[in-house]
């Protein structure tokens, strides 16, 4: 089982991002100003850039911190935490 699963926290957060989305499409439907627009579109980048740091630190803690978990699968977290980080940082 993931330890994201049922963090409330997390859950939290993306409904957040979710409240937002619906926000900038309802003023895009309406014909908001660009610039009130954009404050929204920042908000939900940093809510996003949060919630990637926030699932990104348990994940480094719970795979490749952990003591139980062998070399092999340490060295693939690492992999994949990497492919997502280049990704991310693009």
């Amino acid at each position: 089982m993931a330890h994201t699963m049922g963090d409330k926290k997390l859950l939290a957060r993306v409904r957040r991002m979710k409240g937002q989305v619906q926000a900038v499409e309802k003023a895009l439907e309406s014909g908001a100003e660009c610039g009130d627009i954009l404050q929204q579109i920042a908000a939900i980048r940093g809510a996003a850039n949060g919630l990637m740091n926030q699932v990104l630190e348990s994940h480094i803690r719970e795979h490749l911190g952990a003591e139980h978990v062998s070399a092999d699968t340490r060295q693939a977290d690492l992999e994949q935490v990497v492919g997502v980080l280049r990704s991310y940082l693009k």
